[in-house]
C-alpha cells in the first residue's frame, strides 16, 4: 500500500522469505504471482499461480478465480503479447491475491476499527516507537490470535485483522466466539508486555465486527 499497490522490491522479497519457510502458503504465492506479472515474467506468474491453484478444490470459488487467471496469462503467452498490468487490469489482481489467501478475508473472518491514543499519553510516544495491534480470545489462552504491527507515527492507525496474522496452526481468529482486541505502544520493539509500555483495549466483539475502537490510554505498571 505504502508504493502504490505495487509489490516490486521488499514486498516481493518479504513473499519469497514466507515462501522459503512455507513452499504452499497461499497468500504468499498469490502476492509472488502477482510480483512476476508487474515485472512482465509470464512464465514465473503462471508457476506461482499453478502452485496456488493446485492448493484448493477443484471446484471451489478460488479456483475458478485462479484459473481464470492463468487462462489470461497463457492467451497472451500465445499471441505474443504481453500480459497488462496496468491501468484497471492491475487493481483486479491485487485483489485476487488477497482474495485467493485460504478465506481469510471471508465474511465473519475479520475484525476492523480504529486505534487512537489519549492526548494525555500522545505527547509522550515518539515516531519510532512500536505499536502491537492484536486480538485475543476473550475467554481463553492470551496467545493473540492475529497480530498487527506499525510504526507509533501511524497513530491514530485504522486496522483490519484475520486469520493470515495468526500466531500458530489451529489458532485462528475466525474460530473464536469472542475475542478482546489490545493495541500496545512498546518503546523497546519488544512484542511482550513491558513496565512503562502504553496500552488500550475493546470491548469483548465477535469476529466479523467492524468499527471496533481501541483507546490506548493507560500505562503498563
Amino acid at each position: 500500500m505504502a508504493q502504490g499497490r505495487k509489490l516490486a522490491g521488499k514486498p516481493a522479497a518479504l513473499a519469497q522469505r514466507a515462501l522459503a519457510i512455507d513452499p504452499n502458503h497461499r497468500k504468499a504465492l498469490a502476492l509472488a504471482a502477482t510480483a512476476a506479472l508487474e515485472s512482465r515474467d509470464l512464465d514465473g506468474a503462471l508457476t506461482y499461480w499453478q502452485r496456488l491453484l493446485a492448493q484448493f478444490p477443484q471446484a471451489s470459488d478460488d479456483a475458478k478465480q485462479v484459473s481464470a487467471i492463468i487462462a489470461e496469462i497463457e492467451s497472451a503467452k500465445t499471441e505474443g503479447k504481453d500480459f497488462p498490468v496496468t491501468g484497471d487490469l492491475a487493481p483486479r489482481h491485487t485483489e485476487s491475491a488477497r482474495a485467493a489467501a485460504p478465506a481469510t478475508l471471508a465474511a465473519g473472518a475479520t475484525i476492523a476499527g480504529r486505534v487512537d491514543i489519549s492526548p494525555a499519553l500522545a505527547a509522550r510516544v515518539t515516531k519510532t516507537d512500536t505499536v502491537f495491534i492484536f486480538a485475543r480470545a476473550a475467554d481463553g489462552p492470551r496467545m493473540p490470535l492475529a497480530v498487527l504491527r506499525v510504526p507509533a507515527g501511524e497513530l491514530p492507525r485504522e486496522f483490519t485483522l484475520d486469520d493470515s496474522m495468526g500466531m500458530a496452526p489451529g489458532a485462528k481468529l475466525s474460530g473464536a466466539a469472542a475475542v478482546i482486541v489490545e493495541a500496545r505502544v512498546s518503546r523497546s520493539g519488544n512484542a511482550l508486555p513491558q513496565s512503562g509500555d502504553f496500552s488500550g483495549k475493546s470491548a469483548p466483539v465477535k469476529p466479523g465486527a467492524a468499527g471496533v475502537q481501541v483507546i490506548i490510554d493507560r500505562v503498563v505498571p
